[in-house]
């Protein structure tokens, strides 16, 4: 059971207390309700952009990490399609270093040509080392807009092409902070060994005169019902033919989402998985294989990826696929096999939250899906998952019609590495 406190300020900052008395450390984490799904799909990669401006310095402090790290504390962030986080872990007692830090960047980013142009600099790098230029780089640059027609999954975080950074102008960043980056779009969760009446003190002394703003109304486009199978098959310099069968799902907090994660483990994860076993050590068909879900906050994905081996064809592996794809809506798992998965997550679940900083960025991420006790909930789901329910999910999104397949052929030049 995790515990935690909530209350939130009058400019509409929300906060999460969770006090831990074990360690020395504390975390303080910031999630943005906004990830690559609220761009503008002429002007993508604005979000992960803002990851790297807001290292850039603030009016008030010109180097972030300095100070931070004079505390004896460090940093980081992340953006996904659907959301951005900001995390620091300090010794406790320089937690207000930490708010410092955070606040100011929060009411006054310093927007300078110099900060935008190194930071574009940056990401272009990043675009090009990650996505252009390494072995299956640009897989998920295809994979989404070959599943996603309409939705803004069709695009990765990191943008649908360079030009669209290449071309980001002072006024359109500026734009897209005042409309994201302030109280009312944010969750700060304050993890440590505090008492809540301290931990008000300070978030009211460090966060309380940041002007309140209305928060963005998300009004995104649904993904209409896939009804053809859908396959692409790119030509890349790469060791190994690849694969990438994406299957849609259900959202974050659909009743199937937790099934679909039960489902992904049975079939992809680790060698007595269906899938390993089938295409891996009975056939040599493959040479890796892995099932898992994206975790979409809106309706995602169901992954098979994998290797081919060097002697075998998409065609037999294909034909593999399905077959064992079709025992799965035939035949229910057994319920040793379900028992065994679900340790498995309660284990994985277990082992995540002995660190403080997991559990402060699930505080955030459960409160931003409107139900933060689903936190302490979500094993009762798990539980209550019967067999019958696997075989129904399969049933509904294992089918050609669902399935958006990617295939990376090597070129005729392509090195095979062992």
């Amino acid at each position: 059971m995790i515990h935690y406190e909530k209350f939130k300020l009058a400019n509409g900052l929300r906060v999460i207390f969770h006090k831990d008395t074990s360690s020395p450390m504390a975390v303080v984490n910031t999630l943005y309700d906004v990830g690559a799904r609220d761009e503008d799909e002429s002007q993508t990669g604005f979000a992960h952009l803002f990851e790297h401006l807001m290292f850039g310095g603030s009016v008030n402090i010109p180097d972030f990490d300095a100070p931070l790290q004079r505390a004896g504390g460090e940093s980081n962030a992340f953006t996904s399609n659907d959301i951005t986080n900001y995390y620091d872990v300090v010794p406790a007692q320089n937690i207000e270093t930490a708010l410092w830090l955070e606040s100011d960047r929060m009411l006054s980013l310093a927007f300078t040509e110099k900060s935008l142009e190194v930071q574009r600099n940056v990401v272009i790098e990043e675009f090009k080392q990650r996505y252009l230029n390494q072995p299956y780089g640009d897989v998920w640059l295809q994979l989404r807009p070959l599943a996603f027609k309409v939705h803004p999954y069709k695009w990765a975080t990191i943008g649908k092409e360079i030009s669209h950074i290449e071309n980001a102008k002072m006024e359109d960043v500026r734009a897209f902070f005042t409309k994201f980056y302030h109280p009312s779009n944010a969750i700060l969760t304050i993890a440590g060994n505090f008492e809540l009446n301290e931990v008000k003190e300070l978030v009211e002394k460090w966060y309380g005169a940041i002007p309140s703003k209305p928060q963005p109304v998300r009004n995104l486009p649904k993904e209409p019902v896939q009804h053809e199978y859908r396959e692409l098959t790119i030509a890349r310099n790469v060791p190994a033919d690849a694969f990438y069968y994406a299957f849609k799902m259900g959202n974050r907090l659909s009743a199937s989402y937790y099934t679909a994660d039960l489902v992904s483990d049975i079939m992809g994860r680790g060698q007595s998985s269906i899938l390993y076993q089938a295409l891996i050590a009975n056939s040599q068909l493959a040479t890796e294989i892995q099932c898992y879900i994206l975790g979409s906050l809106d309706d995602g994905l169901i992954i098979i990826s994998g290797k081919l081996n060097e002697h075998s064809s998409f065609e037999e592996l294909d034909k593999l696929i399905w077959e064992e794809l079709t025992k799965m809506i035939q035949q229910p798992v057994s319920d040793s096999t379900l028992t065994k998965v679900r340790n498995k997550w309660e284990t994985g679940k277990a082992f995540s939250e002995m660190g403080l900083l997991s559990r402060a960025m699930n505080l955030a991420l459960y409160e931003l899906l409107g139900d933060i006790e689903l936190i302490n909930k979500e094993a009762d789901f798990y539980n209550q998952i019967t067999v019958q329910d696997m075989q129904q999910f399969c049933s509904n999104v294992f089918n050609k019609q669902n399935c958006s397949l990617l295939k990376v052929t090597r070129k005729p030049n392509s090195q095979s590495h062992d």
